[in-house]
């Protein structure tokens, strides 16, 4: 993890800031987010299906749990200091170019693209950030992430 006081930050513009630690995507995991939004569609959660019929030959998490994932995984790259509160303001561009499957381990790779004086309180930041897949080329997702660091 790399941390950066946020008076620096904007010397790190362009920069990749690095690599979240893995996690694992597990079928109980993916379970309980059908279960928490209400998406039970087959693909994610109905195993012999999904191994029969999905083009990914096993079921698959939601495409808005890998990004759910996203601020946690992220807290596993960066911790700025000089913060009071650092906020998830959203996101822009997202994408999913590939599926995570069930049993698959994921993390983020963190790229800061921007960072803006807001007021004389607040930053807000804005990351690209992938969702890698382990031994895939393709990433899970791919979306401009922004927080906004309140001081």
């Amino acid at each position: 993890m790399k941390e950066i006081a946020l008076d620096d930050l904007t010397q790190y513009t362009g920069q990749l800031i690095g690599h979240s630690p893995w996690k694992h995507i597990s079928q109980e995991m993916i379970q309980a987010f059908a279960d928490a939004t209400g998406d039970h569609q087959w693909i994610h959660v109905d195993v012999e299906r999904a191994k029969a019929e999905s083009p990914w030959n096993s079921p698959v998490a939601h495409g808005f749990l890998t990004v759910s994932l996203i601020p946690q995984l992220n807290q596993g790259v960066i911790h700025t200091t000089g913060a009071s509160a650092t906020i998830n303001y959203g996101l822009n561009k997202l994408r999913f170019p590939s599926a995570v499957k069930s049993g698959s381990d994921v993390r983020t790779e963190v790229i800061l693209k921007d960072v803006k004086t807001v007021d004389k309180d607040r930053v807000l930041a804005t990351f690209q950030t992938t969702v890698q897949i382990r031994d895939e080329d393709r990433p899970a997702c791919v979306a401009e992430s922004l927080v906004m660091y309140v001081r």
